[in-house]
């Protein structure tokens, strides 16, 4: 199967790189941004939308609160930023907040904020590749018509972007991300200057409409409860800032100081863009309501079910520079691009988690290894295929997908910022030096003020969203968290049962004897080889052993064997079943009964063979057998392989692809091969 997928995975990923080359995949601040905070970047794209959307239920009216909104979400921003460039100095291995909730609340709090993480990052691909898809769908009705099937594709293409690299990756994800915040911002600069200056009236196309309220009149309780739940959904912008903090790692050398001025970047750049879009919105009269059909009212009758409600940034920007205009489709298509780049972060992050989370034993270990390209290739499998299900559950809508966003993620930012404090108070309780004491001092402060800020974000959020689908999400971070302790649970288990002794071992405890068997079918090359073999090995006992499941062959094989004089006694075992693995395991549990500080040694000859359809015909009654003996204690099974001449064949060809050049080699001339260090020997 290797050769026939080789060349195909070559295509599609790229050559294999050396370890070695780990250091050319770091990356710089400028490829790094898009890489890290393509997520919180593209937010802004949905994001107003959603405070619009919760405040469409009191009416137009209640608009009125989105200055203010905004306010809260831009004050929660620069609080998070703050406190997470505190996290990529103290903690710059990679751990991020798993790091700091496990070092300083413990293992429990350490694997919540990794089960909380591993959700909103599996959430992440699915929001901003149905959010994508949405925006692509307003100008091509055939994404509309196959949601969920190009919002799979999508999260196939965005897989094999990142199973190339990092690096590869955000060379690629760059151009689009910078397009998009440049695009966003002439928007905000041309607007504020038509209006401020021109004092042009700029309409959105739906500034002309009214929206019915389904609860007009909303005071006290009711309208605290409708502001916390817009506020709630304007959180969204704070998706993927943690991951910065889980990729320093990542980052060229110095690698905390570069990680802190991404995260400055990033905040500044998110907020600029949010509030812009806010504003934009408010000045030109977008009207959103969350069942337009009915909600929004045109000339006195509902729009009906034929209307498309488009984003805020798409009316914003028809407003701005007018619809079908140059830098309308533009920042329309930069958009709907950003936001299937934006699932990118989440590509950075779970890996990376997975990674660190592997070599504390609570996930497979495979996901600790690095692929070709030396990307956590395992991870971004898992990552996809998470996404793949959740899309194909909610129909990539990223209306009911968004509901179950953003509470993992402030699970992990309370969590982490609580941790932070215990880090400061241990620090504090033995620094002497005034200056290094007043830096801790502050940096406690700030993250004091974090973890409040967030935590209570968090109380919301839960109190808001439950119903509308948070549960989902608080259900797969039970999930992930009872998966991975019973992984770890397993892992130590294994641990402590395979753990050499110090002290010498017991001579009673060793075997007495060592009782070979060679198993035989017919007698041919590969069953004499085996018993050739098997004299080799020291042996106390040593037979051969077949079952008899045709008279007239294993008459033939007894005539046979005695002709040839072969020097092992031959036992048949009768099998009126017909079955050749059920006899020869009761018959080596027989001898460990007898036995049992013997140990039995069970021979088996099997072909070698050159393409992979060979397998499906030779070899199945033996991999059966080795299946069941690893089963039986004290056992020990031995392939002995006989190449068939296929194998030999394949090795010729495997020999010729190393050797042949691709065009274009000879003039480059040879690659120079690096001198191998010696070994060091210790």
């Amino acid at each position: 199967m290797s050769k026939l997928t080789d060349l195909p995975k070559r295509i599609l990923i790229g050559r294999a790189l050396r370890s070695d080359k780990l250091g050319e995949t770091l990356l710089p601040k400028r490829i790094a941004l898009p890489v890290f905070a393509s997520d919180p970047l593209s937010s802004v794209a949905y994001a107003p939308g959603e405070v619009l959307l919760v405040l469409s239920v009191a009416g137009v009216s209640a608009y009125h609160f989105s200055p203010w909104i905004a306010l809260a979400v831009v004050v929660l921003m620069f609080t998070v930023v703050a406190s997470y460039r505190q996290n990529v100095h103290a903690y710059p291995s990679g751990g991020g907040d798993y790091e700091v909730a496990t070092t300083n609340l413990g293992p429990k709090a350490g694997l919540t904020v990794a089960s909380a993480l591993l959700v909103d990052y599996v959430l992440t691909v699915a929001v901003s590749i149905a959010s994508g898809v949405e925006n692509l769908g307003s100008a091509i009705p055939f994404v509309v018509e196959h949601k969920t099937a190009c919002a799979i594709a999508a999260i196939v293409l965005l897989t094999l972007m990142n199973l190339r690299g990092v690096k590869e990756s955000g060379k690629l994800f760059a151009i689009p991300t910078y397009l998009f915040v440049a695009g966003v911002f002439i928007m905000i600069i041309w607007g504020a200057f038509r209006g401020l200056v021109l004092d042009d009236t700029m309409h959105a196309p739906t500034s002309g409409y009214t929206i019915r309220a389904e609860h007009q009149g909303l005071a006290g309780f009711a309208l605290v409860f409708l502001l916390l739940r817009a506020f709630s959904s304007g959180c969204a912008a704070l998706t993927g800032v943690e991951a910065i903090s889980n990729g320093v790692p990542a980052f060229r050398k110095p690698k905390s100081k570069n990680a802190a001025t991404t995260l400055a970047m990033m905040g500044l750049l998110a907020v600029t863009m949010f509030c812009g879009i806010i504003g934009l919105a408010m000045a030109t009269g977008v009207k959103m309501a969350e069942n337009p059909a009915k909600d929004l009212i045109n000339n006195g009758l509902p729009v009906g079910s034929g209307f498309v409600q488009d984003p805020v940034i798409s009316q914003v920007a028809a407003a701005v520079f007018g619809k079908g205009t140059f830098f309308f489709v533009v920042l329309a298509a930069a958009t709907a691009l950003v936001l299937f780049l934006a699932a990118n972060t989440a590509y950075n992050g779970f890996p990376l988690l997975g990674s660190i989370l592997a070599q504390d034993r609570y996930l497979p270990r495979q996901l600790h290894t690095r692929g070709d390209r030396l990307a956590f290739s395992n991870g971004i499998v898992l990552l996809a295929g998470a996404a793949i299900l959740l899309t194909w559950v909610y129909g990539a809508d990223s209306t009911r997908l968004i509901q179950l966003y953003i509470v993992g993620v402030f699970v992990s930012f309370t969590l982490s910022q609580t941790g932070m404090v215990r880090h400061w108070n241990r620090h504090l309780a033995t620094e002497k030096d005034p200056a290094k004491r007043r830096h801790m001092v502050r940096s406690r402060a700030i993250n004091t003020f974090g973890a409040f800020f967030t935590g209570l974000v968090l109380v919301v959020v839960l109190a808001t969203k439950f119903t509308h689908g948070a549960w989902v999400a608080l259900l797969g971070m039970v999930i992930f968290y009872g998966t991975m302790t019973a992984i770890r649970k397993h892992y130590d288990r294994v641990a402590e049962e395979i753990a050499a002794e110090e002290t010498p071992p017991d001579e009673t405890m060793r075997p007495s004897r060592v009782h070979s068997i060679v198993l035989v079918s017919k007698l041919h090359r590969p069953t004499l080889r085996a018993l050739a073999y098997a004299k080799l090995i020291r042996s106390d006992r040593l037979e051969a052993l077949s079952i008899s499941v045709d008279a007239a062959e294993t008459k033939a094989l007894k005539e046979d064997w005695e002709r040839r004089g072969i020097d092992i006694p031959l036992k048949i075992l009768d099998s009126p079943y017909r079955e050749v693995t059920r006899p020869v395991i009761d018959y080596v549990k027989g001898l460990r009964r007898d036995s049992p500080r013997d140990v039995v040694s069970v021979y088996i000859p099997e072909y070698v063979v050159g393409h992979w359809y060979e397998h499906l015909l030779h070899n199945q009654s033996a991999l059966r057998l080795k299946g069941r003996l690893l089963f039986t204690p004290g056992v020990m099974v031995t392939s002995v392989p006989y190449q068939l001449e296929s194998s030999e064949a394949a090795k010729k060809r495997a020999r010729k692809r190393a050797e042949w050049n691709a065009p274009g080699s000879v003039r480059r001339g040879p690659v120079e091969r690096r001198p191998k260090e010696p070994a060091n020997r210790g």
